[in-house]
């Protein structure tokens, strides 16, 4: 996740090679005079760029829509080069579903961000209520390494679609991804002859993050871990800035003994470890039915052994990004085996493309007394833990600090609204995991410590926006009921319809 650090320890790593430097030394840290200028300049934009229509916008960003599509091979191979992704996961995960969501803008923004009439009630029937909702500025975004287009591009073109600017502090750990998203912006301005600082870009560890953080933007939206989104809340409250905060998750699945087994297997191979398990919202402890629970096991078991990792064999994962989140995976094992667990396959050390990775692993006999159950580990484990009915296997869904995504599993409806209505968490998939993302119409977030607000959907699009209310007089009276001189007669009246309305 992107780190921002204590100011206190920012003179220690900037005397010394900074994490960026460190994994990349053809890059160098922004400085703060640097994020001050790129925040100006983007200012500088919006201050023409905020008095478009919405026609006028969704017409320049359908132009950015369609060059990222025909940029798809040099993004594939810098997103690949950056997180070691498999490209068909880069094109899917990150491309796919980024397109489709700028598609999605393009066709409802002017029904979301147009102004709404609102009913102005029987005391204020001689008024007329709208609501409008207007830009914010500059919006400071900070995104993550292990979907570094995706879950950059979200808030870039929510923000945009709004009438933002952007300016975007990629992780230190994948910055090319980030460089390369704001060339696409930059070509598109000069290919057209205006607002090519749409988007600015700002590279740099964690503290060029606490820069942005601080620079005057108007709003932060930040991807990546709970500490880390926490201390961007607390540095934000000192200016009242504004946050969007999608942090991390614990997601549960559970699975009930009428569920499809064979999908439900799928569902959870898939969901654990696509990406090498490097997703917010992938399925981290699973929760099966007694009855049959030792069937599950098996095919899952049977379904891992069978992927690969760095092969071309249709069963085929990439790597894991950096030796840091390798090392979170490798102690929760540990601590898993040394409290009792079983890894029935994977868990080991391998290289896949150069990097330092883990196999996929599925467990078993974990509790929650492990960190493998209540930690986030981000990485390509499985833990599956039995239940005995609907009110236990909630009980151990929602016991968790965080609450990003979740899945049910079964063929009763009746159940399955049982497990939808109480699940603490931000999304439910039925039948399926992590597609709720993919849908660019519904609202993507989570509660607890998983998050503030929301991505996609309406909800999405009015977090980047200011909600202004105006109330218009519509018949030019002489005065009102309630101004001075007061009636004598309001007073006795209001009190008959107080009693009337309240009957």
């Amino acid at each position: 996740m992107t780190s921002v650090i204590d100011p206190k320890s920012e003179t220690v790593e900037t005397k010394q090679m900074s994490l960026l430097e460190q994994l990349h030394p053809d890059l160098k840290d922004a400085t703060v005079d640097e994020v001050n200028k790129a925040v100006a300049t983007s200012r500088e934009c919006f201050s023409k760029w905020s008095k478009l229509t919405i026609r006028e916008r969704v017409l320049y960003l359908r132009k950015v829509r369609k060059e990222i599509a025909n940029s798809i091979d040099e993004i594939v191979d810098v997103i690949v080069a950056d997180t070691g992704k498999i490209p068909v996961e880069a094109l899917v995960n990150e491309i796919l579903v980024t397109l489709e969501l700028i598609k999605w803008y393009e066709n409802n923004v002017d029904r979301i961000l147009g102004n709404q009439r609102v009913s102005t009630g029987l005391l204020m029937a001689h008024k007329r209520g709208e609501i409008r909702y207007q830009p914010l500025g500059v919006v400071g975004i900070i995104s993550p390494w292990n979907y570094p287009l995706t879950l950059s591009m979200g808030p870039i073109m929510a923000a945009l679609f709004a009438g933002n600017t952007v300016v975007v502090k990629p992780s230190e750990v994948t910055p090319h991804v980030g460089i390369k998203v704001g060339e696409i912006f930059k070509r598109v301005g000069q290919k057209y002859g205006e607002f090519e600082n749409l988007v600015q870009v700002v590279v740099g560890s964690g503290f060029v993050g606490e820069y942005l953080v601080r620079s005057g933007v108007d709003k932060v939206a930040f991807t990546g871990s709970v500490k880390t989104g926490k201390h961007v809340m607390a540095v934000a409250s000192e200016t009242l800035t504004p946050v969007v905060l999608e942090l991390g998750g614990k997601d549960p699945m559970v699975v009930l003994e009428d569920a499809n087994i064979d999908r439900a297997a799928r569902g959870a191979v898939w969901g654990a470890f696509t990406n090498s398990g490097q997703t917010c919202m992938a399925v981290e402890r699973v929760y099966v039915h007694e009855k049959i629970f030792d069937k599950f096991v098996e095919k899952v078991v049977d379904l891992t052994s069978k992927l690969r990792q760095g092969e071309g064999s249709g069963m085929d994962l990439g790597a894991m990004t950096w030796q840091r989140q390798t090392d979170i995976v490798k102690r929760h094992l540990k601590d898993a085996v040394d409290r009792g667990a079983k890894v029935l396959v994977g868990g080991e050390d391998v290289i896949v493309n150069s990097r330092a990775s883990i196999s996929p692993a599925v467990l078993v006999d974990v509790d929650h007394t492990m960190d493998i159950m209540t930690q986030e580990t981000f990485g390509p484990v499985l833990p599956i833990m039995k239940f005995k009915d609907d009110e236990e296997g909630l009980k151990l869904a929602n016991d968790s600090v965080y609450g990003l995504n979740s899945s049910v599993w079964s063929k009763n409806s009746t159940r399955i609204e049982y497990f939808v209505r109480n699940m603490q968490a931000g999304n439910v998939c039925v039948n399926d995991t992590m597609v709720s993302y993919a849908i660019s119409a519904l609202p993507f977030g989570g509660v607890r410590e998983s998050g503030i607000g929301r991505t996609h959907g309406e909800e999405g699009l009015r977090e980047m926006s200011q909600i202004k209310s105006v109330a218009y007089d519509r018949f030019n009276l002489k005065t009102e009921i309630q101004w001075m001189p007061i009636a004598s007669w309001l007073e006795p009246m209001a009190k008959k319809l107080i009693k009337f309305r309240n009957r």
